[in-house]
């Protein structure tokens, strides 16, 4: 009897951890899917323009900006999250929009 017991409970924990999976699996798509319908930032933004952010690094002036430096992008800022290689994608700083991977912003951080 105990060995049916003890089975059962086996198998009642596998399933869920297999349901805990899933669930975890499902959050994440709709994650996914939530970044993926956020709209882009505007340069006109109040954020973006407080810190200076630029939808295309090639429009940064290095004497207006004397914190950028050539070759920061947000694709290599620590800052930027989502997919490598995607166009646009979620940053930390821009809560729920997203940011041109071309672009650039004062809060750059080196991605380590």
């Amino acid at each position: 009897m105990s060995e049916s017991i003890s089975r059962s409970r086996r198998d009642a924990l596998k399933q869920f951890v297999v349901l805990c999976g899933a669930a975890g699996a499902l959050q994440v798509s709709r994650s996914a899917q939530a970044a993926a319908d956020a709209p882009h930032l505007s340069p006109t933004d109040p954020t973006a323009q407080a810190l200076s952010y630029h939808e295309d690094v090639k429009t940064v002036d290095a004497k207006q900006f004397p914190t950028y430096q050539p070759g920061q992008l947000c694709s290599n800022c620590l800052q930027l999250q989502g997919n490598a290689g995607d166009a646009y994608r979620p940053c930390n700083i821009f809560a729920g929009k997203l940011v041109n991977a071309n672009g650039w912003c004062k809060v750059w951080v080196k991605k380590g």
